[in-house]
């Protein structure tokens, strides 16, 4: 609910300049809205033990999708990076649901094969060989955010697995070369971390983002300027109502409204967490240590970047942002977690 509210506010303007609609955004939203919700309850009616045999089948369909948004003329280009499939504004985007697909997968295969968990060769090289093959194809669109909050989700899973603690301290050395490999390989991710670093050295370049996001969260103060009042979603804050809707939302809602949201997030993770520890056996931990680890990941990245505390990167807010694919991923994951409380001990 608060989510509607806020991308209709943010993307009001945009929205009505660009489209002559003011609510052109929150009819798509809603509508990916009444698809999400739809979505959760028949999770929640469905067994989770059931997804356990649509584990591969998932992910393949995923792997294809991946591959198939890298063919030229198929999938479309968004702010320079082609991993969108669809027409016209109606669009997924595939490496959403391959978050989903690989937390379900490992938890099937993890759950199945836990006493190698602690090996090399049979346990750990299948299982990252699996996960860097489709970051390798996310990365190919390029689109780093996503990639990276599902490589970290899948960590935390085989850590709660019980993974051995040395084979992380090797897997975290791999995982910062390859990170600067990266940042050194494309230009423009080297300037948002030295945007990061000092954004007024390309405050209408590189630092813009941030800087914008900064103007719109001070002034807000401790009940903020009141709903729809931002100054900020007038052409300053690019498309306000994606990534950086908590900007808007502490400009409008200030202190208080952000505090609070945060509380509503700190009250899902708290809860899924009990859910994960309760669950019945160890697919179902699993299952629902991945899904309360990605959303948990996606908020504090987010919110990381819109605060200036990491460098910017393209990551939705849970719930909150524009967008059908990332709404209806979580909607989806909110019922699995329902689900599989509906079985703990």
């Amino acid at each position: 609910m608060i989510g509607s509210l806020m991308v209709f506010s943010a993307s009001a303007v945009w929205a009505d300049y660009r489209f002559d609609d003011s609510f052109f955004f929150l009819k798509r939203q809603l509508i990916f809205v009444s698809i999400g919700l739809i979505s959760m309850f028949l999770m929640i009616q469905v067994d989770y033990w059931r997804l356990k045999s649509l584990a591969n089948i998932a992910l393949m369909v995923c792997f294809g999708l991946l591959i198939i948004v890298l063919i030229p003329g198929v999938g479309l280009v968004r702010g320079g990076a082609q991993s969108w499939l669809g027409i016209g504004a109606f669009s997924i985007q595939p490496s959403e649901f391959m978050k989903l697909a690989m937390i379900l997968f490992l938890a099937k295969y993890v759950s199945i094969n836990q006493k190698y968990i602690t090996t090399w060769k049979r346990g750990l090289f299948p299982i990252l060989a699996l996960i860097f093959t489709a970051f390798g194809l996310i990365m190919l669109q390029p689109d780093l955010g996503t990639g990276a909050v599902m490589v970290i989700t899948c960590m935390v899973l085989i850590f709660v697995a019980g993974a051995r603690v040395s084979h992380f301290f090797l897997l975290g050395g791999i995982g910062l070369a390859g990170f600067v490999g990266l940042i050194i390989s494309a230009p423009y991710r080297l300037q948002r971390i030295t945007s990061f670093l000092n954004p007024w050295e390309d405050p209408l370049g590189s630092g813009f983002q941030i800087i914008q996001s900064l103007y719109a969260i001070a002034p807000g103060g401790l009940l903020g300027l009141g709903f729809g009042h931002s100054r900020q979603k007038y052409f300053y804050l690019p498309e306000p109502q994606t990534d950086f809707i908590f900007a808007i939302l502490a400009e409008e809602l200030g202190f208080i409204g952000g505090t609070f949201v945060l509380l509503c997030f700190a009250v899902l993770l708290w809860r899924g967490l009990r859910i994960a520890i309760h669950a019945p056996d160890l697919y179902g931990t699993l299952f629902a240590t991945g899904i309360i680890g990605m959303i948990a990941i996606q908020v504090m990245i987010n919110i990381g970047v819109v605060i200036g505390l990491i460098p910017v990167t393209g990551i939705t807010l849970p719930l909150l942002s524009y967008g059908g694919s990332s709404l209806t991923l979580m909607l989806t994951t909110i019922g699995v977690l329902l689900n599989i409380s509906r079985h703990i001990r």
